[in-house]
């Protein structure tokens, strides 16, 4: 039986006005719908104003993934797949220009089971992917193409973006496809230290990744990364894992988590906590925040909205302060993303939240770019011209 909602004080509800009472639902309703639809496009294009003015980053993608399982081409235009961009399908190269990033970072997750000669030709088939459609050799963009180029540092991102071109960094998340740090490709700039399973590097924070911390593998390569000024990523990491890096990383330059929630906000074994957040903001690195529903605070078939990104980032700059806080989606890495912001072309949506809280526009753009390029010119300094 339903339950019967209690009276409001003094006894009585009041009586539902029947149906001939009822204003007309004409065009008062349509007025109504009309400015809501108003607002909202009058907030996005300020989003997409403010992110005309700056850098606009998203510091970890995973559509290379689907390039290996069925050939996706990241470098194209796609649309929302079969499942309505829940899991895959929420971001290429053409998504993300019209969703107002300037830069990626494209990453390259490893096989636990093989080893470097296959890195090294998906790191080749990525830079090819990105950059054959507007090589030399094709004298104009094909349809649904973007002008694009794999770029190494902040040097390399800012000549791309002069020239018009998409700047796309390569990630690799999994140390153990190598056996040393110099065994990477020169493309390469960035390396998740463990990914989704136990290797011979260290333990990840997945449920069955393990209690072990780093080994003497490991500690050689954080040491290796290091010295080849490579981003050494700890997302992933378990707490172990995590501490020990950190315990062999070279102080004078920054480690990063690029894609995480905060358990600050939502407790969850993917999550880090406020120690963490604060141990990676006080050597001067960032937290960039992803936006799988599962992570950010509600169940894995989704609900929340962009609200729960901003929520997380939030805390990591409540913690770790304006500096420490980026955006690292997790695009197309199996993630249900928030109701309002389903792929990557959505991203205007985050900023008009951003603006709606009226975060200033110093740290909106902080947080959208740059904190991750100041990030990359730690550790890899622009060369003098």
């Amino acid at each position: 039986m339903p339950r019967r909602r209690p009276a409001p004080e003094g006894g009585r509800r009041p009586a539902r006005p029947a149906t001939g009472d009822r204003a007309p639902a004409g065009p008062l309703a349509s007025s109504r719908a009309g400015s809501l639809a108003g607002s909202l496009a009058g907030a996005l294009a300020d989003a997409r104003a403010l992110m005309a003015g700056g850098d606009v980053l998203d510091i970890h993608t995973e559509s290379f993934v689907w390039s290996r399982v069925f050939g996706y081409d990241v470098a194209r235009a796609h649309g929302r797949g079969l499942l309505g961009a829940r899991l895959y399908s929420q971001a290429d190269l053409p998504r993300m220009v019209a969703g107002g990033l300037t830069g990626a970072v494209l990453s390259i997750a490893t096989n636990p089971f093989r080893r470097q000669p296959v890195l090294a030709a998906n790191v080749g088939r990525l830079v090819h992917m990105v950059s054959a459609p507007t090589s030399e050799a094709v004298p104009a963009v094909p349809a649904g193409a973007v002008p694009a180029e794999v770029v190494t540092d902040v040097g390399g991102y800012r000549r791309a973006r002069a020239a018009g071109r998409f700047a796309c960094f390569v990630g690799v998340q999994g140390a153990n496809a190598v056996h040393s740090a110099a065994e990477l490709p020169a493309e390469v700039t960035r390396v998740t230290l463990v990914h989704l399973t136990r290797s011979p590097l260290g333990s990840p924070s997945a449920p069955l990744g393990g209690r072990g911390g780093l080994t003497a593998r490991g500690r050689e390569m954080v040491q290796g990364l290091n010295y080849r000024r490579v981003l050494v990523d700890l997302a992933h990491a378990n707490r172990p894992t995590f501490w020990d890096a950190l315990a062999v990383h070279d102080r004078s330059l920054p480690p990063i988590v690029s894609h995480t929630g905060v358990s600050g906000v939502y407790p969850c074994w993917r999550n880090i906590d406020d120690d963490q957040v604060r141990a990676v903001a006080d050597r001067g690195g960032v937290v960039g925040i992803m936006y799988h529903c599962g992570f950010g605070g509600r169940g894995f078939l989704g609900g929340p909205t962009t609200a729960a990104v901003l929520d997380h980032l939030e805390h990591v700059i409540a913690v770790g302060g304006e500096g420490a806080a980026a955006l690292g989606s997790d695009w197309d890495g199996l993630i249900v993303p928030p109701t309002d912001m389903p792929t990557a072309a959505d991203l205007p949506v985050l900023v008009a939240a951003m603006v709606a809280r009226r975060w200033p526009e110093r740290r909106a753009l902080a947080v959208l770019g740059g904190n991750y390029l100041r990030v990359m010119e730690d550790v890899r300094p622009t060369p003098a011209s």
